[in-house]
């Protein structure tokens, strides 16, 4: 479900999947979807978690060594007109306007999948939606859903941005109000989402 950087996928074919028409014919039933934005996503890959899943993935160690190279002990400075800042080495995160790394982002997120069935997690190089199809009121598996990604983003060093992060349920006839979506955050509070 990652729509970005594959042959013949566009944020097109994301948004046509985002909201299967079908669902929303049947009695009963309201989409939920949490556009998630994540705070500076390509800065926080952690080299070795990744070089853990790509080998998982069946890359062979010569290509991991190199990509860990890559990714580790990149001097970096910054420039002003002529003036140029001290030099500092960075070992965490993906150089910035680096065709490797939104790829290497793709592969670190591979693994976030939804769990239930009717839900969909869909993933456009950094921004990830997550879907629920709510069929007679029943939002628990979306919920859990929400909670198992915001747990999958922790351990994957990759932190939400809350007021950045919104939330839009969408119904085909009139409906009641529902209950709003909290998220815990790094910071052991709970936000709620509009």
């Amino acid at each position: 479900m990652q729509f970005a950087y594959h042959p013949n996928r566009s944020t097109d074919d994301a948004i046509t999947t985002t909201l299967p028409p079908t669902h929303l014919d049947n009695k009963d039933t309201y989409v939920r979807m949490l556009f998630i934005d994540f705070s500076s996503a390509f800065n926080t890959i952690i080299p070795q978690h990744l070089i853990e899943k790509l080998s998982l993935l069946g890359l062979n160690t010569s290509l991991c060594n190199w990509i860990l190279d890559f990714l580790t002990r990149r001097p970096q400075s910054g420039r002003i007109g002529n003036s140029f800042s001290s030099t500092t080495t960075l070992s965490t995160g993906a150089p910035q306007d680096c065709v490797l790394s939104p790829l290497l982002s793709t592969l670190l997120t591979h693994n976030s999948a939804a769990m239930h069935s009717s839900n969909h997690i869909i993933k456009v190089t950094d921004d990830t939606t997550v879907v629920g199809l709510i069929s007679k009121n029943d939002e628990s598996a979306y919920r859990e859903e929400v909670q198992r990604l915001t747990a999958w983003c922790k351990a994957n060093s990759l932190s939400l941005n809350v007021d950045k992060t919104k939330e839009m349920v969408v119904y085909h006839r009139a409906q009641s109000d529902h209950s709003p979506l909290f998220i815990a955050c790094g910071d052991r509070q709970e936000h709620q989402i509009p």
